[in-house]
């Protein structure tokens, strides 16, 4: 679910009460669409991120820190210079839009008491920050959009700041019976589709919760609504618009109960998630920080790592189409045999050929059947024969060479998976940073030699405690795979991989005791959720003790044999595990 009017409307009524006449500290813009803002509250200290990134635009409060670059691009310092010491002294939800007004008093050049307004716009795509004078005269905005993007509104310094009009739409707050009775429900459309388009600030979610509680099929057409269906979803929209007005609000997140995972949010009940697990929290806030601080780590990550990504995919490409060229020579080479088997007759039975014969048929002695062998008839039997042998010889010389170009091929492309699944699974820059090493140092990416030797933060692998207290650790690429189990673990420390997919290395630590079932069923889970099976339902896992798994010889990081081992079918989930450690 996206931010829509209303859970804009939960978080204007909190940064009311939180942020409200606070004085701006500090500003810094972490990523390029995205703004932190330090206030300085009555409680202590205050953070505003803002992010107007088109993939996930959102805002809220929050108690972490993000680093700043060194240098600030233009649009940060130019709102530090206007109201880097500023007070807020309004915040307001323009109508019921996913669009915030703050408004700024600050000193100008002379001194004197001026107005500034920051206007944050929450609309997907087209999600932005505008900054303007007391005017509403567009100053900067950290994104320009000018005429050859949007016919409808251009967001340049000089230009008048306005939202565009939503045809057709109104504020739901402001609305009334006959209105929703005669107009709303007289359109020629489902009934979830007709207060999406009647009423700013509804989203599908917040349409389908109406029909829900009014029992009403949201997907009925308006035209098969009687008096009493009419009767009942005005009532419906009447009391949770009533409960929006009253900022009368219970913030939850739905979650899947199997694997844990946030499904919806929103401020007010959601009815028809009955059959789910509900997270109730204190603030939209903390809601949100919940559902979107993950999420808006991982586009992020998605964004940075796009070139390794791209490598990634152009090695995978070029190394496939290789092996199976090389797969479909070594398919050619198969006939070498009859070759042989040719000149070996020809030995035999070439004093029967006779001259300018274009072939011969003898009996092959290997089977006791009739054979015909094609000749050229410009050559002697032993000089065919000797010709044959020569194929042969060939044959027998490329397909040698080729199992050696397959192997390293078939090893290329798992190694290139694998380094590939360590990225799907990337959280922090110093995984990005790993996964960039182990590509140069097999040679796919060229190492940059500076003439001063950097130092990059080297990654750690997680580490879980699950429910019944057992220390759980998961490495996210090669290296920390191979360091994992062959420097941390200890013989009877259990170790945990998918079967057939790349993903991590798993180690439970025992500490001498007997592990319950529970926790092998824990490990699995994180085994599984640790690989490119995420995405599944199940997902096959093998496990043993370490002193089992064996490192080939000269084999690259993260790669291992072993032969005896248990297996079970795990669902990819953290449910079970609680992480106490990142990097």
């Amino acid at each position: 679910m996206s931010l829509d009017g209303i859970s804009i409307h939960a978080l204007v009524h909190e940064f009311n009460e939180q942020l409200l006449n606070g004085k701006i500290n500090k500003i810094s813009q972490p990523e390029r669409e995205e703004l932190l803002i330090t206030i300085n509250t009555q409680n202590g200290n205050q953070r505003l991120l803002i992010s107007a990134n088109a993939s996930l635009p959102f805002m809220y409060i929050t108690k972490d820190n993000k680093p700043a670059p060194a240098t600030a691009p233009g649009f940060c310092m130019l709102l530090r210079k206007h109201i880097g010491a500023g007070r807020i002294v309004e915040i307001s939800q323009i109508g019921l839009e996913r669009a915030v007004k703050f408004k700024i008093q600050h000193l100008n050049e002379m001194g004197d008491v001026a107005f500034k307004y920051l206007y944050v716009e929450i609309m997907g795509k087209h999600s932005n920050i505008i900054f303007c004078n007391e005017d509403d005269v567009i100053l900067d905005s950290i994104k320009h959009i000018p005429s050859s993007v949007s016919s409808v509104r251009e967001v340049l310094p000089g230009r008048d700041y306005f939202i565009p009009a939503q045809e057709g739409k109104i504020n739901p707050l402001s609305t009334t019976e006959d209105y929703f009775k005669n107009t709303v429900l007289k359109r020629s459309e489902s009934v979830f589709r007709a207060l999406m388009s009647s009423y700013i600030g509804i989203s599908p979610t917040i349409a389908n919760e109406i029909c829900y509680r009014a029992n009403i099929d949201s997907d009925v057409s308006c035209a098969s609504l009687f008096d009493e269906h009419k009767e009942r979803l005005f009532d419906t929209f009447s009391e949770l618009i009533n409960d929006v007005t009253a900022n009368n609000y219970n913030y939850n997140i739905v979650l899947d109960k199997e694997k844990g995972q946030p499904i919806e949010y929103a401020p007010v009940t959601l009815k028809m998630y009955h059959d789910m697990e509900i997270k109730t929290y204190p603030t939209m806030s903390q809601v949100l920080v919940d559902f979107y601080a993950k999420r808006n780590q991982y586009t992020n990550i998605r964004q940075k790592s796009a070139d390794l990504r791209k490598i990634l995919s152009n090695h995978i490409e070029r190394t496939s189409k290789k092996l199976d060229l090389q797969l479909k020579q070594l398919q050619d080479t198969q006939k070498r045999d009859k070759y042989k088997i040719y000149g070996e007759l020809l030995h035999t039975y070439g004093y029967e050929a006779k001259p300018n014969d274009k072939s011969i048929t003898v009996l092959n002695y290997y089977d006791n059947k009739e054979l015909t062998i094609p000749l050229d008839p410009d050559m002697t039997a032993s000089e065919n024969a000797k010709k044959y042998f020569d194929k042969y010889a060939k044959l027998k010389r490329t397909a040698e060479a080729l199992d050696t170009y397959i192997t390293q091929s078939e090893n290329e492309l798992e190694l290139l998976k694998s380094i590939e699944a360590a990225l799907n699974i990337a959280e922090t820059e110093s995984d990005l940073s790993d996964i960039r090493r182990e590509l140069s140092d097999h040679g796919f990416i060229k190492k940059h030699n500076s003439g001063k030797k950097e130092k990059s933060k080297k990654s750690k692998p997680l580490h879980f405690v699950d429910d019944n207290g057992f220390n759980i650790y998961v490495g996210k690429n090669n290296y920390q795979n191979d360091e994992l189990t062959f420097k941390f673990a200890t013989g009877n420390d259990w170790w945990f991989h998918t079967k057939k997919l790349h993903g991590s290395h798993v180690i439970v630590k025992s500490e001498g005791k007997e592990l319950p079932d529970s926790t092998y069923e824990h490990a699995a889970e994180l085994a599984a959720y640790y690989s490119s099976g995420r995405d599944t339902d199940k997902v096959e896992i093998d496990y043993l003790q370490k002193k089992n798994v064996k490192k080939p010889a000269s084999a690259v990081a993260g790669f291992v044999v072993y032969y005896t081992n248990y297996s079970m079918i795990a669902t990819p989930t953290l449910e079970h595990v609680k992480l106490i450690s990142e990097e």
